[in-house]
Order: C-alpha cells, then sequence, then structure tokens
C-alpha cells in the first residue's frame, strides 16, 4: 500500500505531461521545466502571501488572459520563489473575477497546451499545473524568452509588430486586425516564411477547434532564432478553451480576412467552415495539398487521442465532457463545405 504523500496535494499523473503512476514531476518533465533539479508540485508559499506580494509590488491584472493575475518566479534550487527581477518562469493563479468555472482556469490552460502539443504536435511553452502549500491551483509555465543563463532573447508579439497600441488605437488594439493581415507580417519579416506560416496556419485551425476566442495579437510572437540569426515564430502560449469561461465568446479573436471579406459558406451559415479555413490558407500561400494535410489533422480518431489525455486532466468531470462536446461541434464545421452541401448547417 503506498504511503500517504507528503504533500499537501496528492497528484496521480505527472502534473506537466500527464504520464500515469507519477506523484510529482516524472523525470524528463524535471529535465525540461527545471533542468533536472527535483522541484515539487506544490509551491513554497500559499494563495494569501502571493496575494500579499502582489499588493506590495503594485501587480497588475494583465481579457481572458487580461482577467488573470500572474507573477514571475524563479528557481533557486530546488524551490520555485517570487521574484521581482531575473524571473525563469510565469505563475498564472486563479482569477478574482466572476469568470465561470473560474477555479479551473490553470487546468484549462495547461489541457490545452498539452493537447497542441501531444496530440496535434504544435510547439508550445513548457508548462504545468502546481499548487500553492494551501492547495489552491496554479499553472506554471517557462519562459522561452530567457536562455538558462538568465540572457534575453529578442522577441516581439504581434501587436509590437503591426505598431499597435492601447494609447495609440484604443483598448480593442489587440483584437482590431486578422489572421491574414498577421500572415503578411509575417511574409515581411520571416525568412523561412514558407515554414512558419505552416505553422502559424495550423496553430489558427487548434486555436478555432479548442474555442480559443482570445488568440489575439500579444498571442502570437517571433523571435530571434540564436541558430539560424533570423526570426522565427515562437513557441505556443496562452491557448485555452475561453468557452468554459465566457459563454459569449466571440469563435475567434481575430477575424480570418483582411477588410470585409467573407466566402459564401460563411454569409450563408455565420460560421467559419472548411471553405474559410482552405481560404485563409491559400492567401497565406499554402498549396491545397498541403491545406488539406494540415486540415485533415483534425480528424475524428485525433480527437479520441484528445478525449484520453482530457480524462487525465485536472478539469472537473463535467468541464471535460463540455471541452469534448466543444471540440466535436467545430470538428463538424472543419469539415463542412458550403460548396458541396448548401442546405445543411454545420
Amino acid at each position: 500500500m503506498r504511503q500517504k504523500s507528503r504533500y499537501p496535494v496528492d497528484v496521480r499523473f505527472c502534473p506537466s505531461c500527464l504520464k500515469e503512476e507519477c506523484h510529482s514531476f516524472c523525470a524528463g518533465c524535471r529535465r525540461k521545466l527545471f533542468d533536472g533539479h527535483p522541484v515539487s508540485h506544490v509551491l513554497p508559499f500559499s494563495r494569501p502571501e502571493y496575494n500579499e506580494r502582489k499588493r506590495r509590488t503594485g501587480g497588475q491584472r494583465i481579457s481572458i488572459s487580461g482577467l488573470q493575475s500572474k507573477h514571475s518566479l524563479k528557481r533557486e534550487g530546488n524551490l520555485l520563489l517570487m521574484t521581482e527581477q531575473g524571473g525563469q518562469y510565469i505563475l498564472k493563479p486563479v482569477g478574482i473575477t466572476n469568470l465561470l468555472h473560474r477555479e479551473s482556469t490553470p487546468a484549462n490552460e495547461h489541457i490545452t497546451m498539452r493537447l497542441a502539443r501531444d496530440v496535434f504536435r504544435i510547439p508550445t511553452a513548457e508548462c504545468a499545473i502546481v499548487f500553492f502549500n494551501d492547495g489552491a491551483p496554479a499553472y506554471l509555465t517557462r519562459r522561452f524568452d530567457v536562455h538558462r543563463d538568465g540572457a534575453r532573447v529578442p522577441q516581439e508579439d504581434f501587436a509590437q509588430i503591426a505598431g499597435k497600441s492601447e494609447e495609440k488605437d484604443g483598448p480593442d488594439y489587440k483584437y482590431d486586425f486578422s489572421y491574414e493581415s498577421v500572415g503578411e507580417l509575417m511574409k515581411k519579416y520571416v525568412q523561412a516564411y514558407k515554414v512558419e506560416v505552416d505553422k502559424f496556419f495550423k496553430l489558427v485551425v487548434f486555436n478555432y477547434l479548442v474555442c480559443n476566442g482570445d488568440a489575439n495579437l500579444k498571442n502570437f510572437s517571433l523571435a530571434r532564432s540564436d541558430e539560424y540569426g533570423d526570426y522565427l515564430l515562437t513557441p505556443a502560449y496562452d491557448l485555452m478553451n475561453t468557452k468554459l469561461h465566457l459563454e459569449s465568446e466571440p469563435d475567434t479573436a481575430l477575424s480570418l480576412f483582411k477588410g470585409d471579406y467573407e466566402t459564401e459558406g460563411y454569409g450563408f451559415n455565420g460560421k467559419y467552415t472548411r471553405d474559410d479555413f482552405i481560404e485563409l490558407g491559400v492567401r497565406l500561400g499554402l498549396d491545397h495539398k498541403r491545406i488539406d494535410r494540415d486540415l485533415n489533422m483534425f480528424a475524428e480518431g485525433t480527437l479520441l487521442s484528445a478525449d484520453k489525455l482530457l480524462d487525465k486532466s485536472f478539469l472537473p468531470d463535467d468541464l471535460k465532457i463540455t471541452y469534448k462536446k466543444n471540440m466535436r461541434e467545430r470538428l463538424l464545421r472543419l469539415h463542412y463545405s458550403c460548396k458541396h452541401d448548401q442546405h445543411r448547417n454545420p
């Protein structure tokens, strides 16, 4: 019989990769997250201590992402500690907001990031679920813009690249754009455009599948590659099924197309379907075989793999069911083509 965990929060899966029969981080995740150090999934401070630190340092709330509090952490030995400078990690606890199921925001972000990486092979930031020492959950991610020696990686998000700011463009500055226009900026600034834009396209489709209505300009970035010297897409970050927390959340944070363009299917159904994503892929410069291959990644068989990972997540059972239902509704849209059936809504 296994002894009771010495931690206040017992787990059955690795809090990062969800590997079974792990009661804290597995060896592989310790290496990726903490350079091999045996860091616990339980933080050495409580949520009230975190709140007090935020109050004293004048921490500001940072959309659903803007409603989540966050703070920098650094690793000292085997401990993760709050810091004002030299942070290697970002910690996001449950926000003090009126979101639906707000207590599940850390688990939502964690499983959405894992689905992207483990099921759909989309590169993501390293991440995990951790717990304050009073048992409250939080989302942890390792910063990919900081080298192990502390040096910063040159990086800009697409709000910066597009020259948009709240002061100049108003409070909706990071939503007043299109994914097509992001592609145009990539063509201008990314030397390996054909490779990187395919990654971008798959990420846009993934966000649609998992009902992430907050994939705005600040959630896509370019960083300079140490190996090649040019700018490439960063690993994906801030991925979440926002519909679990905001029922009126739009289907996408940005429109697919610039201007007032809409496909025949969108005009007929008022929803993005396969025709829209094919058109977006064409406008981004992808050939039809590549577009079909990318879209066919999002299939019922793949969702069965997603189901298995969701079942191991830290989401409560009712939200696991809702999450699966959300994905299947979007999958129907991704397989629906108005060109082939003009009498049935997706």
